[in-house]
């Protein structure tokens, strides 16, 4: 076993509650619910889209108490991976980090690939005339600039995540308030016949790919578990800021889509053709206080998009960093920029690819690429979390736990339901794609990529398995990190 203390490798512990709070939410918020309100009324064929927000809630709500209870116990930089690398590393090595790192280098890059989307979907409300090259050009210039901005130290990045959570929070709050000047209930909660049919096949389908919609809406409220190292007194911030994230994000969400509900027409947002399809908040602002409001708030939701971004990358940069160090991955993402001390290598190459996934979103189904994106998450990282959890608790009983799980075990089981549901549903969701299919060859290919690494490093299986419990042996206190 290793003798040295979990190191945070250089990171400086300086967000604290309320920054993390405003991180998490950020990167939740963003320009989701303005892209897939339509894709939500698509889905389920009317106003009861509202199920598949409130059921996204639930699962994230589940899921991310179990975040909550390993964020807390092992704050260390690149979040799942710290876990799993815990948690398995006594049956199989460092498998189960590896195929983390692998598919979270293509996953998070991506995912925030279709906020950019949505950023060049709404500017077109703004320039009608952008045209296709001008929307691309526009995408990759805010790309760069998110990167650009994320070049430097983690204090002066707080501040920036503190206004741009603040403007998210305007955008939002005056879509909801210009909702409800003009909220017609009869619209909102008229529902086409057949809507709630529990024993139709095509309730449960549309209900499961509400449910993906919906939790990738969610997705973000695990943000600050990726900064662990960076984090104020991180078992008390880590768990809170999770929590009040999800509760914050969930009350916003359901004034959002009730209230753009009760003002636009349920058809107008399945309409190809209408505006209300693919910038639907600023269609309820042009049809509530008219087209010079619809303008600021596009604004203001551009902002909020390119908020997401930015927060995105920030945690998923850390990823790689720490797997990186313990030589688990290519070793130059373990390299910290010498001034500011954050990883260089791996937000450049985060960045890199979310430009490759936004000229493919730019020219794909965005339903379609949510299905692709989330299956290959819910099984090296949802699944694998739901286990790592009763792991550690048998593994490592005297592991320091600031927050435990409330209601052990019965959010992992909710988690468990909702994510297999997700991911046995994905198939018939995308008819052609084949989403099931492409990661499970995602993490195959994986796999292959494991053993050739692990031969080249000379560890399990073609070495001894190293046990390390650096949390257990050298416990991270809030007294120590505040």
């Amino acid at each position: 076993m290793s003798g040295t203390p979990p190191p945070t490798g250089g990171f400086v512990r300086r967000i604290g509650l309320f920054q993390a709070t405003a991180i998490n939410m950020s990167q939740m918020c963003g320009i989701g619910p303005f892209v897939t309100i339509p894709l939500m009324v698509a889905a389920f064929g009317g106003p009861q889209a509202v199920l598949g927000f409130v059921a996204g809630a639930v699962l994230a709500l589940a899921d991310g108490l179990i975040w909550a209870e390993l964020g807390a116990s092992l704050p260390g930089s690149g979040g799942s991976y710290v876990y799993l690398r815990q948690a398995f590393q006594y049956r199989s090595g460092r498998l189960m980090p590896f195929l983390f790192v692998w598919t979270a280098m293509l996953f998070i890059p991506l995912i925030m690939s279709t906020g950019v989307v949505g950023f060049v979907q709404y500017l077109g409300y703004l320039a009608p005339d952008l045209g296709s090259t001008g929307g691309d050009l526009v995408g990759l210039g805010v790309i760069a600039v998110v990167v650009l901005l994320l070049w430097r130290g983690i204090e002066h990045i707080a501040r920036i995540t503190t206004v741009m959570w603040a403007v998210m929070i305007a955008s939002v709050t005056l879509v909801i308030v210009a909702s409800a000047t003009h909220f017609s209930a009869d619209r909102a909660f008229t529902y086409p016949s057949g809507a709630f049919e529990l024993t139709s096949d095509h309730f449960w389908l549309g209900f499961a790919a509400g449910l993906t919609i919906g939790i990738y809406d969610y997705l973000g409220y695990n943000t600050t578990a990726y900064m662990g190292a960076e984090i104020k007194n991180p078992g008390r911030t880590l768990p809170r800021s999770i929590v009040f994230s999800i509760l914050g994000i969930m009350a916003i969400y359901l004034l959002l889509q009730i209230g753009t509900l009760g003002v636009i027409d349920w058809q107008r947002m399945t309409d190809p053709g209408d505006i209300a399809s693919t910038s639907v908040a600023s269609a309820v602002l042009e049809k509530t206080w008219g087209k010079g409001a619809a303008d600021v708030i596009t604004v203001l939701i551009l902002v909020t998009a390119f908020a997401s971004v930015f927060t995105g990358l920030l945690g998923g940069s850390r990823v790689p960093y720490d797997a990186a160090r313990d030589r688990v991955f290519f070793r130059p993402y373990a390299r910290l920029h010498p001034r500011h001390r954050f990883p260089t290598v791996g937000l450049a190459t985060m960045g890199a690819v979310t430009a490759v996934g936004f000229l493919i979103g730019r020219h794909t189904d965005l339903a379609t690429l949510i299905q692709l994106l989330t299956t290959v998450m819910v099984l090296v990282q949802a699944l694998a979390q739901i286990a790592a959890v009763t792991v550690l608790r048998r593994r490592q009983p005297g592991l320091r736990r600031p927050y435990r799980m409330w209601l052990y075990p019965l959010p992992g089981l909710v988690a468990l339901v909702g994510w297999l549901v997700i991911y046995g549903y994905a198939d018939k969701n995308s008819p052609g794609r084949h989403p099931i299919e492409w990661s499970l060859a995602w993490v195959a290919l994986g796999c292959v990529a494991y053993l050739l690494w692990a031969r080249f490093e000379k560890v399990w299986p073609f070495g001894p398995r190293e046990v390390r419990e650096e949390y257990l042996e050298h416990p991270v206190t809030d007294e120590v990190d505040a």
